[in-house]
């Protein structure tokens, strides 16, 4: 089953999120650029799934769902798709530490500026390559 509109919601939403990313940034919000980067992924690739007729799980992480269903992108998203998945995988290992922390780790003096400066790029690139094939006039 393909639900067309939600997947352009989806990837609207990613899009939005980099706006925000760059608010927080300004902020030197490290550990929030980190998890909105991460959303911004999830919701990127969870459209794109969709848009190819593919329902995603409710997972963070949908990389090895993407990298299954390969053959289902695009060829110029297929040879993509082991670094959208790197991305999905990389950021969702810090999706809970950067946003809630643990009992020995506060997120604002964990996470830095270079670990702000790599989640957003992996945000900006995701939605660079997966909008075109998703969002109508992008």
């Amino acid at each position: 089953m393909r639900n067309r509109e939600l997947a352009v919601d989806h990837v609207w939403r990613a899009s939005a999120r980099l706006r925000a990313l760059d608010v927080l940034f300004e902020a030197e919000s490290w550990a929030d650029v980190v998890r909105e980067s991460q959303e911004a992924v999830e919701l990127a690739l969870k459209g794109l799934l969709r848009a190819v007729g593919v329902m995603p799980p409710r997972i963070h992480d949908v990389s090895d769902i993407l990298l299954a269903e390969r053959e289902r992108l695009p060829d110029d998203l297929a040879v993509q798709a082991d670094a959208l998945a790197q991305a999905s995988r990389q950021l969702r290992r810090d999706r809970e530490l950067a946003f809630y922390g643990a009992e020995d780790l506060t997120p604002s003096g964990f996470y830095g500026r270079a670990d702000a400066e790599q989640a957003r790029e992996r945000a900006r690139l995701v939605v660079a390559l997966v909008a075109p094939f998703v969002l109508p006039n992008a």
